[in-house]
């Protein structure tokens, strides 16, 4: 995970303090891109504990296709997760349609994007399918970003667009992130789309290559700067191991217990608040 807080320190170094619209300035660099490989290990960040249970729920939540965080609150087993606050923000309960809706956000995209004749469209069936039967495609992609959509959401979607790519019995994925809060979030987003090439790699008898990490707007808010200097000064610690049961071959039979991070080590965690 070097190269995570290398670009924590690019930021902190050479970014710009610009305002924005959570009212918390940040300094931001615009485009940035880093690179894991999987053969060296899952990127879990170790230089401060990871919320691994949060990170396999929500991808499993995605997957499902769902848009209700009270689903989520089951498939992680808690009463409260981190789309609760979304889900209860003043500004969205009017649109919700039930408890717990948060509209047509990430997972819903994937799984039941709208075509113009009002046939919904599983993208990530659709993925998986052309992996298996034309790997040289250039064209394996998953957006969540439906401008046509974007008021039917509690969020806009931050981690847009994922491109899958086959080569020499690996596939890799590289995914745009428009929005990337390097301290709180991005640690986050990489552990998450590295196991989402996991697993589709399982599915599809790739084996996992590397996960490309492309930043739009790479910020770090001002009240998190001691944070991340308190994280940057701390050694990375050997990176885990992912295990997947090897018996799942269908993207949608993966559960919590399928899915397990072995030999985890990492720091103590650091808190701070997040931007909303």
């Amino acid at each position: 995970m070097k190269q995570y807080l290398d670009a924590l320190d690019y930021i902190l170094k050479n970014g710009t303090d610009k305002p924005n619209r959570t009212g918390i300035d940040a300094r931001i660099v615009f485009g940035m891109q880093m690179r894991f490989n999987m053969a060296n290990g899952f990127p879990a960040v170790t230089t401060k504990k990871l919320a691994w249970k949060a990170v396999v729920s929500e991808l499993l939540w995605f997957i499902e296709g769902s848009g209700n965080e009270r689903r989520l609150r089951e498939i992680l087993g808690s009463d409260k997760t981190i789309w609760t606050a979304n889900s209860e923000a003043d500004y969205w309960k009017p649109k919700a349609k039930f408890p717990g809706d948060l509209g047509r956000i990430y997972g819903v995209q994937w799984r039941h994007w709208r075509a113009h004749d009002g046939i919904e469209v599983d993208q990530i069936a659709r993925a998986i399918e052309k992996i298996k039967s034309d790997p040289t495609d250039r064209r394996i992609i998953v957006t969540a970003w439906n401008p046509g959509e974007l008021s039917e959401m509690a969020l806009p979607p931050c981690h847009i667009f994922s491109h899958f790519f086959v080569a020499d019995g690996k596939l890799s994925l590289l995914m745009y992130q428009r929005s990337c809060d390097m301290f709180l979030g991005v640690p986050f987003n990489i552990a998450s789309y590295s196991l989402l090439l996991h697993m589709v790699a399982q599915v599809t008898g790739l084996q996992p290559g590397e996960f490309v990490h492309t930043l739009g707007d790479a910020h770090i808010y001002t009240n998190h700067f001691e944070q991340v200097k308190e994280q940057m000064g701390r050694n990375p610690l050997p990176l885990p191991k992912l295990w997947l049961n090897p018996e799942i071959k269908d993207i949608n039979g993966f559960t919590m217990n399928d899915i397990k991070l072995e030999n985890y080590q990492y720091h103590p965690p650091i808190k701070a608040q997040m931007a909303v």
